[in-house]
């Protein structure tokens, strides 16, 4: 089963080791799932570290470095590589995240993003880190 993780996941993941988003990211790098991270992702964490949490630099190299070995790291298409479901994202901020799951064929999405939650749609299934965690917790291997 293929795992796509949010920057909004890898955020907090990252800053906080014992919260929600970092079990979902614990869960989903560990066989029998295949995690992956696209560089729109990691390009976001990196502005929003360098923005909101200057002072956690350290930590954010830190979680990069398990990232980076836990994950597979994917580029993300450009907008001129669009797709249709891209319109059932709100905010157009979110579609490269979209269409990275979509050239990946990604089972899941883990995301705390509305924009994504609120979307319907249901190839990728869309998770919030909770439901992830609960979802795995309970059915392993299924979908």
């Amino acid at each position: 089963m293929k795992i796509l993780l949010d920057t909004n996941l890898l955020v907090p993941a990252g800053l906080y080791p014992d919260g929600v988003c970092a079990k979902a990211y614990n869960k989903a790098v560990k066989l029998p799932y295949y995690c992956i991270v696209c560089n729109y992702s990691l390009q976001e964490m990196f502005k929003t570290f360098d923005k909101k949490f200057p002072n956690k630099i350290k930590e954010m190299q830190a979680f990069l470095l398990s990232i980076c070995l836990n994950t597979e790291l994917i580029r993300t298409p450009l907008e001129k590589e669009s797709i249709s479901d891209e319109k059932l994202i709100r905010d157009v901020k979110d579609r490269p995240i979209l269409r990275a799951a979509v050239v990946a064929n990604v089972d899941i999405i883990v995301t705390g993003d509305n924009d994504f939650l609120e979307s319907g749609l249901t190839k990728p299934k869309i998770m919030s880190p909770a439901e992830f965690v609960n979802f795995i917790d309970s059915k392993p291997n299924k979908i």
